[in-house]
């Protein structure tokens, strides 16, 4: 049967030619003509070239791979299918009939990136410097309809001058068009960008609606006007790196998600990001095989958190020694520092982290973590990808800047993406959870499905120390040693309050655990909670306070 299956295959792929009925030989086929097949050839080597070898030369003299250079580190060897190849823009304006290259800037088609297939395209600025006219937007909305059509990511590698200005209101309409399809996209399939040459004007918009931004160092750069706009309207110099470069906008802005050192560091970071995403909103993230013991025990985190609860220390390392093989996959690093985000396993389990940072701002949370936190959480949910948050927070930042700025607002959308979040949601309190802080950190009250909390934690409505200066004001001033009343009150607010018993007691916390048995008790957790089904009033979409 077997045999008989292959001998079928093999005939489907090359068909017998019948022997005539008289006998005779049969009819040879007639060749294709040679020149038919030399024009192919011949156009589809200048497609490769693109805008030439003088300016692919240019190209890599400025640090920069080309378009195609980019698709092969990115894709699988042999694995990329490319669209649209001999597309050429049909504008006659301002000399551009005599300017036609095959592909008109772009390099669109799919391919498959670790085994999985995504849809991706890389603009070329060899070609009309990367230019958008109509024609390259036609090519970029056709791979991210099939993206979208058969759920599978979208990956972008933006190296263009802007807007095809000789093309006018086209090459405005295919921004337009290509702005669309990323709002259509976006929750369905991951859509990544990676800025490896300028994206100026109404470019970056694309990019800023896509999940993440990854930017090359010295090359990448994003900005609404450039320079010599900027100089002229408000008198500002600048250069290019100082006005968008990478670590302006991971680190300043908040635009972009990673800063990497070349192209090909950001290729690799790209591969590794997908690693962590399911195809599609309708599929789990991948899990890989685990080799790290379910239990283990890191006897380290004992001594991790300080008894003095002022004490700054490194949440990072607490992550570290819970997570798979100590990986934890940071987002927005450079950003927001007081807040951690990124991805990591648990059991090869995928999840995404979203954790205080003590060792900045105490790990109070402002403007910049709130808004960095909840985009973070609202993609986790959209991917079926479960959340695990750690807690050590002393409250919101305070003070004028902060309120004046709208930290109420920014502060809100944290609560809003955790309380929309159906996916799977552990929170571990490992020191200070106080004030409406504690609620937002993914409490019980947002509906946190596991919570657990360490013997160091102090859940209340404040520290001690503030809250003895308001409920006792007065019985302090009226005591003969104030400072001895004022210790005396602390400790006695602390024994009643600053410890996770109360809310224990309450339900408000699963169980207080040893630190070193987090990892254990979380992936017990999590594998309980794959199949975790919630419902929601059904709405065309909430109001997220933007």
């Amino acid at each position: 049967m077997v045999a008989n299956t292959k001998q079928s295959l093999e005939r489907i792929k090359t068909p017998a030619t019948p022997e005539p009925a008289n006998g005779a030989k049969p009819a040879e086929k007639p060749a294709p003509k040679p020149s038919r097949v030399e024009e192919l050839r011949r156009r589809r080597d200048q497609a490769i070239v693109g805008g030439g070898k003088d300016r692919i030369a240019k190209q890599h003299e400025q640090g920069k791979l080309t378009a195609r250079e980019r698709l092969e580190l990115l894709l699988d060897p042999g694995s990329f299918v490319e669209l649209d190849a001999f597309v050429t823009h049909q504008s006659r304006n301002f000399g551009l009939d005599s300017k036609k290259f095959a592909g008109d800037g772009v390099v669109t088609g799919w391919g498959r990136i670790n085994g999985r297939t995504a849809y991706v395209y890389s603009q070329d600025f060899t070609v009309l410097g990367g230019s958008l006219g109509e024609a390259t937007a036609r090519k970029i909305n056709k791979v991210q309809d099939l993206a979208l059509q058969n759920g599978c990511p979208i990956i972008g590698l933006n190296d263009s001058g802007g807007a095809r200005i000789q093309e006018g209101v086209n090459s405005l309409a295919g921004y337009g068009e290509i702005f669309f399809r990323n709002v259509l996209a976006s929750g369905v399939v991951p859509q990544l960008t990676g800025i490896v040459g300028p994206c100026a004007g109404g470019a970056v918009y694309s990019p800023a609606i896509t999940d993440f931004i990854l930017m090359s160092q010295g090359t990448g750069h994003m900005f609404v006007t450039g320079p010599e706009v900027v100089k002229s309207v408000t008198g500002e110099s600048s250069t290019f790196e100082d006005l968008g470069g990478a670590h302006v906008h991971t680190a300043k802005s908040g635009v972009a998600h990673f800063e990497l050192e070349d192209e090909f560091a950001l290729v690799e970071t790209t591969k590794k990001l997908l690693s962590f995403l399911p195809q599609n909103n309708l599929e789990d993230p991948p899990r890989i095989p685990n080799q790290d013991d379910k239990y283990r025990a890191d006897d380290e985190l004992m001594r991790l958190v300080p008894d003095d609860p002022k004490k700054p220390y490194d949440m990072r390392e607490v992550l570290r020694r819970v997570v798979d093989f100590g990986d934890f996959f940071e987002v927005q690093k450079n950003y927001a520092r007081n807040i951690l985000v990124g991805f990591a396993r648990l059991n090869g389990y995928a999840v995404g982290i979203v954790a205080n940072q003590p060792n900045v701002l105490a790990g109070a949370i402002d403007i910049d973590a709130s808004d960095k936190a909840a985009r973070f959480i609202r993609f986790c949910d959209a991917f079926n990808v479960p959340l695990v948050t750690f807690v050590d927070v002393p409250g919101f930042l305070p003070g004028l800047t902060q309120e004046h700025a709208g930290i109420i607002r920014h502060g809100a959308k944290m609560i809003y993406a955790y309380c929309e979040a159906t996916v799977p949601k552990l929170t571990v309190v490992t020191r200070k959870a106080y004030g409406g802080a504690y609620i937002v950190m993914c409490s019980k009250h947002l509906r946190s499905d596991y919570n657990l909390a360490w013997p160091t934690t102090e859940i209340a409505v404040m520290g001690p120390d503030g809250a003895v200066n308001i409920v006792f004001k007065d019985e302090i001033a009226k005591a003969t040693d104030a400072a001895a009343r004022r210790k005396e009150l602390e400790n006695d607010y602390r024994e009643k309050f600053a410890n996770p018993y109360v809310a224990a007691e309450r339900g408000f916390l699963d169980d207080i655990v040893e630190p070193q048995e987090t990892r254990g008790r979380l992936i017990d957790a999590l594998e309980t909670l794959l199949n975790k089904r919630e419902s929601r009033p059904a709405k065309k979409h909430g109001n997220i306070p933007l």
